[in-house]
């Protein structure tokens, strides 16, 4: 077993004798099951209501009603529950004195990173599957195109990712877990706001640049099923900041 697996299996095992993954877990799949039923029902509503004025079965756009606004919301909820899940990566190590031995074991710091981040991204994954249950069984009962959802989970999955990365370097700031959850939260809160402030700049470069450091604004890119480089590349080099970030942080730590 390398070393990157064995940190891994080790934080699974952390998640799986913690209360913590169970409810974040529960919490998440609740919250996405009624956002869900609402838009679900919210989109029979208007297929009546058009229904009435035309006469006849209206067709629908699921991708546009149902699918589109559950991936915006819940873009919400995992910016608040994902920090939840990497408060305690590093700052539970300090917390019962295993970050000493932690560090001064064979294991290189950036397999231990790696690991870790895994552990936590695994569990995400586990929990999106989770949800793909809701367009299963509404192809059964409805048609719509599968690109919007797959390309809205791959940015659910890589927006995910960047979160969970964010979270770890957090963590690795602190040996407090509450303060390592909230400091994730402000950082992902800041970091949605540059959207809003690239809008308020206008369209020149320096609005454009501002704006293109937001998440939000690529990730509505991949809800409405447009797959663009710019939208990977951002995700997977925010991803590798954030972890090199929290490599420097604690290395920094280790000789102290």
């Amino acid at each position: 077993m390398t070393s990157v697996n064995a940190i891994l299996a080790k934080e699974l095992r952390s998640y799986f004798v913690s209360p913590v993954v169970y409810v974040v877990g529960a919490v998440f799949l609740l919250i996405f099951g009624v956002l869900s039923y609402l838009a679900v029902v919210n989109a029979g509503t208007q297929a009546v209501r058009m229904m009435q004025i035309q006469g006849a079965a209206a067709q629908l756009n699921l991708n546009d009603l149902v699918f589109r606004p559950t991936f915006y919301s819940a873009a919400i909820v995992i910016l608040l529950v994902l920090p939840i899940l990497t408060m305690r990566l590093f700052a539970e190590e300090r917390k019962l004195r295993t970050f000493e031995l932690l560090m001064t074991s064979p294991i290189r710091l950036n397999e231990v990173v790696i690991g870790k981040f895994l552990g936590a991204y695994l569990i995400f994954l586990g929990m999106l599957a989770l949800t793909g249950i809701v367009p299963l069984i509404l192809s059964v009962f409805s048609s719509f195109d599968w690109r919007p959802v797959l390309t809205g989970y791959l940015g659910l999955a890589l927006m995910g990712a960047l979160f969970l990365a964010t979270g770890l370097f957090a963590s690795a700031l602190t040996e407090n877990q509450i303060v390592a959850a909230f400091l994730s939260f402000g950082l992902l809160i800041l970091v949605w706001l540059l959207g809003a402030l690239g809008s308020v700049l206008g369209d020149n470069p320096i609005g454009n640049t501002i704006s293109y450091l937001s998440f939000i604004e690529h990730y509505d890119r991949l809800v409405r099923g447009l797959v663009d480089t710019k939208d990977l590349i951002y995700y997977v080099s925010g991803m590798v900041l954030m972890l090199f970030l929290a490599h420097r942080v604690v290395e920094s730590q280790r000789w102290r």
